[in-house]
């Protein structure tokens, strides 16, 4: 699989990490695209729809790179999206909503060359133990929440001391599920 090179559209540094755990061979472009999504959409559907439109508009700056992979993350509870707060209270006000409750991670991922395309999601769901506020503040002071949709990151802090279930894939959790990723490009780029 490293013998082809990715355009990575996506400044998320998880995203990059799993990628170059796995062995794949990237580079980085820029994200320009401001994702609206559009009005009634299924929540399960945003992420593969925005993965989708942040490939179209990466795709200009494909180069020399042999393909496009985009990637959205969400946190769904109760049908209603959680997204990145806008400050440290607002990361607090989630966190306490996600305290002891089950909510749904889903990614999508759009893998992209100027001759075709391949969108596909994967999804997990994330069982919090209960937080208590003083856990919540040291947590919220602590690491950056406010670059996390759901205000956290399983691989930190709270995935390792918080978190009771998770059933799914962890990458997943993390923004990128992996296992998908490679499935799928094995098959996108022998086709």
């Amino acid at each position: 699989m490293n013998k082809f090179l990715i355009g990575l559209a996506s400044q998320s540094p998880r995203r990059q990490y799993l990628l170059a755990e796995a062995g794949f061979r990237f580079e980085l472009i820029p994200n320009a695209y401001d994702e609206v999504v559009p009005e009634g959409m299924d929540p399960v559907d945003v992420p593969e729809w925005l993965a989708h439109q942040k490939a179209v508009h990466a795709l200009p700056l494909i180069e020399h790179r042999d393909l496009i992979l985009t990637a959205d993350c969400i946190v769904i509870m109760e049908g209603e999206i959680i997204g990145k707060p806008t400050d440290p209270s607002e990361a607090h006000e989630l966190l306490e909503r996600l305290s002891g409750r089950t909510h749904q991670v889903v990614s999508g991922v759009c893998l992209m060359t100027p001759n075709k395309s391949l969108s596909f999601s994967a999804q997990s769901l994330v069982t919090f133990g209960q937080l208590t506020a003083k856990e919540i503040g040291y947590y919220v002071r602590s690491f950056d929440p406010l670059d996390k949709a759901g205000a956290y990151g399983i691989q930190d802090w709270i995935g390792w001391n918080k978190i009771v279930r998770i059933e799914g894939s962890y990458s997943n959790i993390m923004g990128l599920p992996m296992y998908e990723v490679y499935h799928q490009l094995q098959s996108f780029v022998n086709q």
